[in-house]
């Protein structure tokens, strides 16, 4: 036994060094982005508390910026949901005065393990031609979603990711998740979605991306967003959602014994799943952007110190509270304690969360689910140029020596911080996400977002269609939307530079993959495709095509024409692409990712209990093996570490 394993360590060393490239890491990003630290976390309260009075004193911005606003003296509460925040997790005292703590900051060195640079021009991400990423090509039922998602509204030009929005009109057949109905139907808008699911997930770490908004600040309409979701739902596949999203439970309750599908009250241990461990897919939305022209204090947003524009980041979790819940600013115990908002942003008082019920459910399987959310005040820069938009997501511990947190960033300034102490101690079964998370970056056209939150007098606001001469199809737009919509020299295109993930390699529970030994996925996939994909597909995701692209003999440079130039790929006479190793795509433009570890093997012989006979090895047949192992794995690791050059582009 003991030389088998001896064996089993030396072939997995080797293994390791030969896959050493194999990752998520675009060979394009720059040494410096290889690494990054936390960025400091909130103030203390007495900080932020004596910047409030400055900042009204001096009149130099009459946004507040403490954790929430106080209401006005009305009948409404008269005290902030959060008078004292939780002390941040990682900001630890170090003195004791009357000016209260002094904070230090955290000094871990996160390790890049994702990142996609997007410099390559002509990429393809429709299903089965890109190793991250996967356009979407269906209909959205969500959230009274206007729009199709089309693979062709998402390609890379001048070194960004477009997704291009237009008021374009897809007319389909397809099953209505809503209705229950095979319908053919008419969407009179198209944009484009891109999710990781399945693909790259992470659990614990950062994530940042330098983004330029679409369309206009004063124009609303538009929905964009760049969000994680846990792995175990695919967003606007709602069959994979029910009961799923956006649940953070691991143990057994009344409510989710009844309302979450995978939940800790369940003895049985199928599909690899843990017995006794809820499963589910809460949501960080590291921001959902409405643009628009109601300013703070007016309209909709009258109790609001933040108006339009402005970006909403939240965590979205269930169970949520079921009952004594907020309308407008809570009250005493009506919300989440230990809520920390930076500069310009404020407690999201439009939005507390959903009363989710499913066609033909009992009303015993009804739940709410929370939106725990500040919205921080953006301007037209946002719109004209690029920003970087970070979170930071650190996992709880089941001792609860930290109960983890979740905090943004924009360009490096501070907006919220959620600790988890605030959510396990509302005692509902939530906690901050331990779930494997995937990417998602779309943009989105909703009536629900950013469009009158009235309908115009004489105006039934039921069909919109931006090219329509009827009064009744075009009178529900907000003003201006359709002028930007049909402006095709200067269509709303939402630009992302780069996207990168870190992680703390020191931290044994920060993982990439999308199926980990805590939270597996694999298995439970497998055996519910249905859910995960459409009646038209043969499986959730098409194999990643190796080559195969068309392309044009003599054609020089990186590009589609060329297959990615002589180090990634190479023009056949029958002018089809053959990509080299490493690299792949229909044109090779892109590098092969890999997880660095693959938690949960196939399944083989002994699934079927059928046992392999078991040898006892000497040391001299150790010996032939190592010799030769190392004659074979050798020359291959030398030639992969050797190919393995970043291009200069």
């Amino acid at each position: 036994m003991k030389n088998n394993s001896t064996i089993l360590g030396f072939l997995l060393i080797l293994q390791s060094a030969y896959l050493v490239h194999a990752d998520w890491i675009d060979p394009d990003t720059p040494p410096a982005a290889h690494y990054t630290r936390p960025r400091p976390g909130p103030p203390p309260k007495q900080i932020i508390e004596k910047k409030k009075k400055s900042v009204i004193e001096n009149k130099v911005d009459k946004t507040p910026s403490s954790p929430t606003q106080e209401p006005l003296p009305t009948a409404k509460p008269s005290e902030s949901p959060t008078p004292s925040p939780s002390q941040s997790p990682t900001l630890h005292p170090t003195s004791s005065n009357t000016n209260g703590p002094t904070f230090s900051k955290d000094q871990r060195k996160f390790k890049l393990v994702f990142s996609d640079e997007f410099n390559i021009d002509g990429r393809q991400f429709h299903d089965g031609s890109d190793p991250k990423w996967t356009a979407l090509d269906k209909n959205d039922y969500t959230n009274g979603a206007l729009h199709y998602y089309s693979p062709d509204n998402a390609y890379t030009e001048n070194g960004d990711l477009i997704i291009k929005s237009e008021a374009k009109s897809t007319t389909f057949a397809g099953f209505n998740d809503t209705s229950g109905k095979d319908e053919v139907s008419t969407k009179n808008f198209k944009s484009a979605m891109l999710q990781t699911w399945n693909k790259f997930c992470f659990t614990g770490g950062i994530a940042e991306a330098e983004i330029q908004l679409p369309g206009k600040h004063d124009v609303g309409g538009l929905w964009p967003a760049f969000w994680l979701l846990g792995n175990i739902a695919r967003h606007t596949y709602v069959g994979s959602t029910n009961h799923v999203w956006p649940w953070s439970s691991n143990v057994c309750t009344d409510k989710s014994r009844h309302a979450q599908r995978i939940n800790g009250c369940m003895k049985a241990q199928h599909y690899g799943l843990k017995r006794g461990v809820g499963r589910g897919a809460p949501e960080i939305d590291i921001f959902e952007v409405q643009a628009g022209s109601t300013k703070a204090n007016q309209g909709a947003f009258l109790e609001s110190p933040v108006g339009q524009p402005f970006a909403s980041t939240s965590f979205q979790v269930a169970p949520g509270r079921p009952d004594n819940r907020p309308a407008g600013w809570p009250g005493p115990g009506q919300w989440y304690e230990g809520l920390t908002g930076g500069f310009n942003t404020s407690l999201n008082i439009l939005f507390h969360g959903d009363y989710n019920h499913f066609r033909g459910d009992p009303d015993e399987k009804d739940y709410w689910s929370d939106a725990i959310s500040f919205n921080h005040q953006l301007d037209e820069r946002h719109f004209e140029k690029k920003f970087r938009y970070r979170v930071e997501w650190e996992l709880p511990e089941e001792d609860r020596s930290t109960d983890g947190y979740i905090r943004w960033y924009i360009n490096d300034h501070f907006v919220m911080e959620i600790n988890g102490t605030g959510i396990v101690d509302a005692d509902l079964g939530s906690t901050i996400s331990t779930e494997p998370m995937y990417i998602i970056m779309n943009t989105a056209i909703s009536k629900e977002w950013g469009f009158p939150s009235k309908c115009p007098s004489n105006c039934p606001c039921e069909k919109y269609d931006c090219h329509s001469k009827k009064f009744a199809e075009i009178c529900g737009f907000s003003p201006n939307f359709c002028e930007m919509m049909k402006n095709e020299t200067d269509v709303p295109k939402y630009k992302t530079n780069w996207v990168r993930v870190y992680q703390d390699p020191n931290n044994p529970k920060h993982k990439v993959g999308c199926s980990t030994p805590e939270r597996p996925t694999k298995k439970y996939i497998e055996a519910h495709e249905e859910l995960y994909k459409t009646k038209n597909d043969e499986r959730p995701l098409k194999p990643i095509s190796v080559g195969k692209g068309s392309c044009h003999v003599g054609a020089t440079g990186v590009s589609a024409a060329s297959c990615g130039g002589l180090t990634r790929g190479v023009c056949s006479p029958e002018r089809i692409c053959e990509c080299r190793a490493g690299w792949t795509g229909p044109h090779c433009l892109v590098r092969a990712g890999f997880d660095p570890v693959i938690y949960e093997r196939e399944d083989g012989w002994q699934d079927l209990g059928f046992q392999t006979p078991k040898f006892r090895l000497g040391g001299i047949w150790v010996s032939l093996i190592v010799v030769t192992a190392s004659i074979i794995f050798l020359p291959i690791l030398r030639r992969r570490l050797d190919e393995w050059k970043p291009l200069k582009l």
